[in-house]
């Protein structure tokens, strides 16, 4: 904890502290606080809502042959869900190693993320068996900041006013 000047409050190391992931908060640090369970939930439960997904397609397809709306409508339902959940897997993936260049562009593609969402939530699911989604970006990040940190700490030479003055003859 800081206070409002960013002073560390009661208990807080000095220096850079992690950032909080969704589900994990920084139990990804030192893999306690229940981690392990954590990981496992967040595997068990993006699974679980990629199957209902799954699913809820699923009805919505029938319902559409039900219709008889034709062979090409369900072509291209079938192929915009496909290539949708394909990017949506592919830019998940991304975001969980690199920070996206262009947030923009990322805001742009937010919708089409939403329409393949069964592609996020299966990217979820695989990187929540190595570790914690997101883990190995903050993982870098933090290590680099804590080791500037500490160079810069250890570069100084204290308080200058605190320094003896030289004797002058």
């Amino acid at each position: 904890m800081s206070d409002h000047t960013g002073t560390p409050t009661h208990g807080t190391p000095p220096g850079p502290q992690p950032e909080a992931l969704r589900f994990f908060g920084t139990t990804w640090v030192d893999h306690d606080g229940g981690y392990a369970l954590r990981r496992a939930g967040v595997a068990a439960g993006s699974l679980t809502c990629a199957v209902a997904g799954a699913l809820v397609l699923r009805f919505a397809h029938q319902g559409l042959a039900i219709a008889a709306v034709g062979g090409f409508v369900d072509a291209l339902l079938v192929a915009m869900f496909a290539v949708c959940s394909a990017i949506a897997f592919n830019r998940t993936w991304q975001g969980f190693t690199r920070r996206p260049a262009d947030p923009a562009r990322e805001d742009a593609l937010r919708s089409l993320k939403a329409i393949g969402f069964l592609g996020s939530l299966l990217a979820y699911f695989v990187r929540s068996l190595a570790e914690a989604p997101g883990e190995k970006l903050l993982r870098s990040e933090y290590e680099a900041a804590r080791a500037q940190y500490e160079k810069r700490r250890s570069t100084r030479a204290g308080n200058p006013a605190a320094r003896k003055k030289p004797k002058r003859s």
